[in-house]
């Protein structure tokens, strides 16, 4: 099987221009290629996973990733996917935000030897000449296509800036100088982004003639990604200071039933015939599935060892009698106590189960809260230093999420 067949089998592959020459590139290891990351927070979520482990894939076939970090696009703001106007960021925040990415990406992708780039839009976005630009590039955009595209249109109800809808000319910059400069001749982004890299493909071949090779491909992944990137918790994050180890794992873990074969096959490297003989497994064999899934991806973003740990700590939780010492925790010290004590919902709120007393509260009236395997239904319930110690408590919000809180 090609590994053209293979992301489709994958269920990678959504739309594509130039089928063929698509197929024969990276088939042959002749593809240099960019997908973009806006620096929007301080870490990647899994929805960027997605997108890594795709790199991760095209380059071990011996085609060159170009990521591309997002400094001069996120002065912006993407509006796709948005019902409104994104946070706008400092430089100095963007940068912060731009490096943390890079240590991340670096799990991911060898960017030894030119392998791989990393490159940073901001170099030569935020040098351009205003007016240079809307004569060299905006001339080549019709206002009206760009109105019908999805990105715009799902906005104009609500209201669409101006600064927002500079977004797809600069995009499409960003493909034009790498082209250029870099020899980039694909991009690859989810459907959402379809518009923005038809823009960049169609600017090529406006500026550059129309035997310019250069290619989009789109992919399911992107799109899926988002949805899996955000719980009702918020997102899950891939910096482990955000997201532990075992939380993470937790996630996968927890995915729907009709949802995990699936996410095995996009972002597991397991073998296609491995996965074809768990489509006929059922009933309880689905949470075997749903473990594996959790722990090839936990292994990817943290390693084996933390793997195993998140692994080991989740059938002590739910199969009992196994190591609990891998289970979050939060150390509390005296300065947390109040004349020696701490209440339920301040506690929940310092172990990170609840972002306010009053959601705090709602979930204890609920009937959502446990406390050492006892559901609490005092929501004044207050614990001492003594309780806290030992193994200390174990609190547990809702069925699956479980944390311990230990005295220092």
């Amino acid at each position: 099987m090609t590994l053209y067949d293979e992301l489709t089998a994958r269920g990678l592959i959504a739309q594509v221009t130039n089928e063929e020459e698509i197929r024969e590139m990276i088939n042959n290891g002749k593809a240099t290629f960019y997908i973009g990351f806006d620096c929007t927070a301080d870490s990647l979520h899994v929805g960027h996973f997605m997108a890594l482990c795709l790199m991760k894939r095209l380059q071990m076939a011996g085609n060159r990733p170009i990521a591309l970090i997002g400094g001069g696009t996120t002065m912006i703001g993407d509006p796709s996917g948005r019902t409104d106007m994104r946070k706008m960021l400092t430089k100095e925040d963007i940068d912060h935000n731009a490096a943390c990415f890079k240590r991340q990406m670096e799990r991911f992708i060898d960017f030894s030897d030119g392998k791989a780039l990393m490159l940073n839009n901001a170099d030569w976005l935020l040098d351009l000449n205003y007016i240079e630009l809307l004569r060299e590039v905006g001339a080549c955009f019709s206002v009206n296509n760009m109105l019908r595209a999805e990105c715009y249109k799902q906005r104009m109800e609500k209201g669409l800036s101006f600064l927002e809808f500079n977004y797809m000319i600069m995009q499409s910059y960003d493909f034009y100088y790498m082209f250029q400069h870099y020899g980039c001749n694909m991009q690859f982004g989810g459907n959402d982004q379809w518009s923005n890299m038809l823009g960049g493909t169609e600017l090529i071949r406006r500026k550059l003639g129309k035997d310019a090779h250069a290619m989009t491909i789109t992919l399911l992944l992107n799109s899926e990604g988002k949805k899996m990137g955000k719980t009702a918790a918020g997102a899950v994050w891939l910096d482990p200071n955000k997201t532990s180890p075992y939380d993470f794992y937790q996630y996968w873990r927890n995915v729907d039933d009709a949802d995990a074969l699936k996410c095995i096959r996009m972002l597991t490297f397991l073998p296609l015939e491995q996965i074809d003989e768990m489509e006929k497994w059922e009933g309880s064999q689905l949470n075997q599935a749903k473990e594996i899934l959790a722990y090839e991806l936990t292994k990817l973003v943290h390693g084996q060892e933390e793997a195993d740990k998140a692994q080991t700590a989740a059938k002590a939780l739910f199969v009992g009698g196994g190591d609990m010492s891998n289970v979050p925790a939060t150390t509390l010290t005296e300065a947390d106590l109040t004349d020696g004590k701490i209440g339920l919902l301040d506690l929940m709120i310092k172990c990170g189960l609840a972002p306010s007393k009053k959601e705090a509260r709602r979930l204890v009236e609920q009937g959502g809260v446990e406390v050492n395997g006892q559901k609490a239904a005092d929501a004044t319930a207050a614990f001492t230093k003594e309780d806290l110690a030992g193994d200390g408590l174990m609190l547990k919000k809702g069925k699956k999420v479980f944390h311990r809180a230990v005295a220092q």
